[in-house]
C-alpha cells in the first residue's frame, strides 16, 4: 500500500523527526511505501498532489494542530500523539492498512468530505485541548529562546543594572560595551514581550484558523498589559478560538461569505475578547498571577526544595510532552516575574531537563551489554542533546523500556532539581543548557547538581536492567551457549 504520514510536536525538533523515522522504518518492514511530511522547525516539504491522489491512508502523529489537513479529508485517517509513533509505529502502520482495506471493501468513493476511519480514530476533546495548547507553546518557544538569551547576554555584558539603562535610541556608542549590553537587553526584552500575545494568538489559530489570530493576539496583549501573564494569555487564546468557532456556525448570504473571515470574524472576535479581558476575566486572572508571583517570592527552605523535586519529576516524566511543558511554562512565568524564586525555579527546571539524556548516555558507556547497538548509537548523540537541554534525547530509551527507564530518570531529575535550589543556583536565560553556564548563578554547584542527578539515574537504570536478567535467564543463556 501507499501510505502518508504527518508528524509534528510542540518544539518541532526531536519528536517530529524521530516519529517520522520510526514510521518510515515500520512501513518498509511491512512491505508498504510511506511518505512522511514533517511539520517541524527545520521546514516542511508538503505532499505532492500525486502522492495524495495515490495514497490509501494517512497517519497523523501530532501533538499540535496539523496544518492544511483538508488536503486529505478523503483519506482513511489514523490520528494519535507523536509519542505513539515513536514507540508503536508497527501498530499504527497496521491500523492504517486495516482502515484502508475497510474503506476499499465498503466501496468508499475517491473523494469525500469525511472518512469513517477518521471518526473511529479521531481525538476526543481532551486530545484536542492538548493540541491547541501545545500549538500555542510551539510558537512561543522561539520567542523564548531568542528573547531570553539576548536578555541574558545583556546581563552578562553589563551586569544586572543594565535593566535600568536608558533607551539606546537616546544614544548608542558602538565603542562602549555598556551600549552593546543595553542594546542586547532591550532587543531581548522586546522579543520576550511577545510571549503572551503569541501564546494567545496561536492557541486561537489552532482552534479556529486564521480569523481567530487577531482576537487571540489582542487578548494576549491585554493579558500582558493588565498583568494577567501566561495564564491570562492561555485563557484569552481559548476564549478567542471558541468565540470565532461559534461565529462560524452562523449561516450568512453568499454575498457576505467572502468578507466574513477577513473582516467580520476578526472584528467581532476582537471586540468580544477585548471586553471580556478588560472587564470580566482579566482582573481576576491578574490577581491570580500576582498571587503566584507572591507565592514564588515567599518560597524558602523545605517548600522551595519540594518544588524543585516536583518540577524535576515533571521534566523527566514525559520528556518533552505536556507534563514537561507544564513545568517549563511554570518556570517561564517565574522568569517573567523577575523574582529571585522565579530564577531559582528556572535553573532547577533546566538542570532537571538536562539530566535524563546525560544519564542514558552514561549508562550506555558504563554497561554497554545492557543496550542494543541502536541504543548505544543514540547514547552517543544523547551527550550533546543533554548538554543542550533537549530532554527528548532520552525518549528512544524510554520508549524501548518505559517501566525501568522512566522511574529511574524521574528520580535523578528530582535529585537535580532539589539540589539546584538547595545550592541557590539561578538562571536568567530560558534555554541553552551548558552553553549558558556563565549566566548561571553559582555555576559550579549547579554542575554538581546535574552530575549528582545523572549518577542517580544511571545507577537506577543499570540496576533495574540487571535485575531483569534473572538467574533462570542466565542459566538458559549459558546452556544455549554450551
Amino acid at each position: 500500500m501507499k501510505l502518508l504520514a504527518i508528524t509534528a510536536c510542540p518544539t518541532g525538533i526531536a519528536h517530529t523527526y524521530m516519529a517520522a523515522e520510526a514510521l518510515e522504518q515500520a512501513a518498509a518492514d511491512a512491505g508498504h511505501e510511506m511518505v512522511v511530511e514533517t511539520q517541524g522547525s527545520a521546514g516542511t516539504t508538503p505532499f505532492t498532489d500525486a502522492q495524495i491522489a495515490e495514497a490509501d491512508a494517512i497517519i497523523l502523529a501530532a501533538d499540535v494542530e496539523v496544518r492544511d489537513r483538508e488536503r486529505f479529508a478523503h483519506l482513511p485517517t489514523i490520528q494519535v500523539g507523536v509519542k505513539k509513533a515513536i514507540s508503536g509505529a508497527d501498530a499504527l502502520v497496521a491500523q492504517a492498512v486495516e482502515a484502508a482495506q475497510n474503506a476499499a471493501a465498503a466501496g468508499v468513493p475517491a473523494q469525500r468530505t469525511a472518512s469513517p476511519a477518521t471518526k473511529d480514530f479521531g481525538p476526543g476533546f481532551g486530545s484536542k485541548l492538548r493540541g491547541w495548547l501545545m500549538t500555542g507553546v510551539s510558537y512561543v518557544i522561539p520567542f523564548v529562546a531568542a528573547g531570553g538569551l539576548l536578555i541574558a547576554l545583556g546581563f552578562a555584558l553589563g551586569g544586572f543594572e543594565i535593566a535600568d539603562a536608558p533607551a539606546v535610541t537616546e544614544g548608542f556608542d558602538p565603542l562602549a560595551l555598556a551600549s552593546w549590553a543595553a542594546l542586547s537587553f532591550q532587543i531581548g526584552a522586546l522579543a520576550f514581550g511577545f510571549l503572551v500575545p503569541v501564546l494567545g494568538g496561536f492557541i486561537a489559530y489552532a482552534m479556529a484558523d486564521r480569523p481567530a489570530i487577531v482576537p487571540g493576539f489582542v487578548g494576549g496583549a491585554i493579558a500582558a498589559e493588565i498583568g494577567a501573564g501566561f495564564l491570562g494569555g492561555l485563557i484569552a487564546g481559548l476564549l478567542a478560538g471558541a468565540v470565532v468557532m461559534g461565529l462560524k456556525r452562523f449561516s450568512v448570504p453568499k454575498a457576505m461569505a467572502g468578507i466574513m473571515p477577513v473582516v467580520v470574524y476578526p472584528l467581532l472576535g476582537t471586540l468580544v475578547i477585548g471586553i471580556a479581558m478588560f472587564v470580566v476575566i482579566g482582573p481576576p486572572l491578574a490577581a491570580v498571577n500576582t498571587g503566584l508571583t507572591a507565592w514564588l517570592n515567599s518560597l524558602s527552605g523545605a517548600n522551595a526544595l519540594l518544588l524543585g523535586a516536583i518540577v524535576g519529576l515533571m521534566m523527566a516524566f514525559d520528556m518533552g510532552g505536556p507534563v514537561n511543558k507544564a513545568a517549563y511554562t511554570f518556570a517561564l512565568a517565574g522568569l517573567e516575574s523577575g523574582s529571585e524564586a522565579g530564577l531559582l525555579i528556572m535553573a532547577a527546571v533546566m538542570a532537571a531537563g538536562m539530566t535524563p539524556p546525560l544519564a542514558m548516555a552514561l549508562a550506555t558507556v558504563v554497561r554497554k551489554k545492557l543496550f542494543s547497538e541502536v541504543e548505544r548509537e543514540n547514547g552517543r548523540a544523547a551527550w550533546l542533546l543533554g548538554a543542550s537541554f533537549i530532554t527528548e534525547g532520552a525518549i528512544p530509551f524510554a520508549a524501548a523500556d518505559p517501566l525501568r527507564v522512566i522511574p529511574s530518570l524521574m528520580a535523578g531529575s528530582a535529585v537535580t532539581g532539589t539540589l539546584s535550589i538547595a545550592f541557590g543556583s539561578t538562571l536568567r536565560a530560558p534555554h541553552g543548557g551548558i552553553f549558558v553556564l556563565p549566566l548561571i548563578g553559582n555555576p559550579w554547584a549547579y554542575l554538581v547538581a546535574i552530575v549528582a542527578g545523572t549518577l542517580v539515574s544511571t545507577a537506577l537504570v543499570i540496576g533495574l536492567k540487571n535485575a531483569r536478567r534473572t538467574p533462570a535467564t542466565e542459566t538458559a543463556r549459558v546452556a544455549v551457549a554450551a
